[in-house]
């Protein structure tokens, strides 16, 4: 199917509805010809075939760190009509708002390099880690559903959180209309033991230097102490709880396929119509792990704050450790987007893609060893992607492959010539996350910041990293 794309510029790439039989709009891929050629022929066939689901809008998007993945890559965004569309937990991702908080620090390269090797244990022992970790919390099903429908409200009652952690989060740290009623039992009794916990896979705590500032103005606006100063980068998700919502809805829109006799070019598509009672009821449940996530990310907040205290021997607010923003991945909401000249509300999947909207940041991690970026979204996003860019560097090796490839210990030696301290639950975790398994992440803020949906505003180097 790569051989079907048409260049449109340096950075963009069509794929139009003609290529196959079924497909209703283009879809379109913005990347550089490093990307291109790299990128998988089945992860392209996947934008195809998302672009053959009803309801479906112009275009189907894949991003510059797309690869292959369940349904739809990695990496991709697909927009539904609010009426004729579909939802599609397989589209949304299992890991339901997977994000990343991003945390000022006013503390010097300097002051931190210092403390690092105490630094980083501390915040392994206070941050808990690993595949089904868990957290310190003791939470009663009553408790857990608080924070299904409350979301950060819940974490400020509590003190885990701030009002200004809430206000510089992405949907204020909630989504409204989150009904637990809608989610299993089984996805519960995997979430009250795991809030506040980062998990496994490619879930990290790192510590980062500001090397670079591109946008002064904006740096400034949003509290950056500027370079050499140091941030952290916290990136999880809804656990085994969003995980599990996502497993349930797969199985009961498999069968809404059948019911609503809705034609799939790939079973993985498994879908609903938005407007169906099976519709309905994955979204009010997908809402309870967003949230699930928010709160998640906001504890760990809480603990890496701790953590500092505890090293630095001072608060955490005389070291002005301000959430800068909280973005969500993996994620499905009902937004108005401008199509054919007029408003239109559609149900936007961004799988492994987070928002870009107007002068909000936008977060982009990179891999162990490499650069992460803040940027801020453009009205060209909302004209080209839906208002969605890029979310990481993205792979382009699997975990088997890169387990069998690097061995973890080699990986830890290497980082810490260049400099950067990783600590992980078990060798595997580095080996699965070597930076080697990754794209360059160069290449893909290339893309982003010259096809003008995001702009770049810092550059941040890791200097110590937590993995589960």
């Amino acid at each position: 199917m790569k051989d079907k794309l048409q260049k449109i510029s340096d950075y963009e790439w069509l794929l139009p509805k003609g290529v196959r039989d079924r497909m209703k709009v283009d879809a379109k891929i913005f990347a550089n010809q490093k990307i291109i050629d790299a990128a998988e022929d089945a992860a392209v066939q996947q934008l195809t075939n998302v672009a053959c689901l009803p309801g479906v809008l112009e275009p189907v998007i894949g991003l510059p760190d797309m690869h292959w993945g369940y349904g739809l890559p990695m990496g991709a965004v697909g927009a539904f009509d609010a009426e004729e569309g579909i939802i599609s937990s397989g589209l949304c991702g299992f890991d339901i708002n997977c994000g990343i908080n991003l945390i000022r620090t006013n503390l010097t390269v300097e002051e931190v390099k210092a403390k690092i090797k105490e630094l980083i244990p501390t915040l392994f022992k206070n941050v808990p880690s690993g595949v089904g970790a868990k957290g310190p919390l003791k939470l009663t099903r009553e408790e857990l559903d608080r924070v299904l429908v409350e979301g950060i409200d819940w974490a400020i009652e509590k003190g885990y959180a701030t009002k200004e952690d809430k206000e510089h989060t992405e949907e204020k740290g909630r989504m409204d209309d989150a009904d637990p009623s809608k989610v299993s039992d089984l996805a519960k009794k995997r979430g009250i033991p795991q809030l506040g916990t980062l998990g496994a896979g490619n879930h990290f705590l790192e510590i980062q230097e500001i090397s670079d500032i591109f946008d002064e103005e904006t740096a400034k606006k949003w509290g950056l102490h500027g370079e050499g100063s140091v941030v952290i980068m916290l990136h999880s998700g809804s656990r085994g709880f969003g995980h599990q919502v996502a497993s349930d809805y797969l199985k009961i829109q498999e069968k809404a396929v059948k019911k609503y006799n809705i034609w799939l070019p790939d079973k993985q598509l498994a879908c609903a119509p938005v407007n169906s009672e099976e519709g309905r009821d994955y979204f009010s449940a997908m809402k309870c792990a967003v949230n699930y996530a928010f709160v998640n990310r906001a504890v760990m907040t809480k603990w890496i704050r701790d953590s500092f205290e505890q090293v630095f021997k001072k608060d955490w607010e005389s070291m002005d450790m301000k959430t800068v923003y909280g973005i969500a991945h993996n994620i499905v909401k009902l937004e108005e987007h401008k199509i054919g000249g007029k408003g239109r509300k559609v149900y936007v999947h961004r799988k492994g893609a987070t928002r870009s909207f107007p002068e909000t940041p936008v977060l982009i991690a990179g891999s162990m060893g490499t650069a992460s970026y803040l940027l801020k979204g453009t009205e060209t996003a909302m004209e080209k992607t839906f208002g969605s860019s890029a979310h990481g560097a993205g792979r382009v090796m699997s975990r088997a492959t890169a387990i069998k490839k690097f061995w973890g210990e080699t990986v830890r030696e290497d980082l810490e010539k260049q400099g950067i301290i990783a600590k992980s639950t078990h060798p595997k975790v580095l080996s699965e996350e070597a930076p080697q398994a990754y794209k360059d992440v160069e290449a893909v803020i290339e893309t982003v910041h010259q096809t003008g949906i995001s702009l770049k505003v810092a550059r941040m180097k890791p200097m110590g990293v937590v993995k589960g």
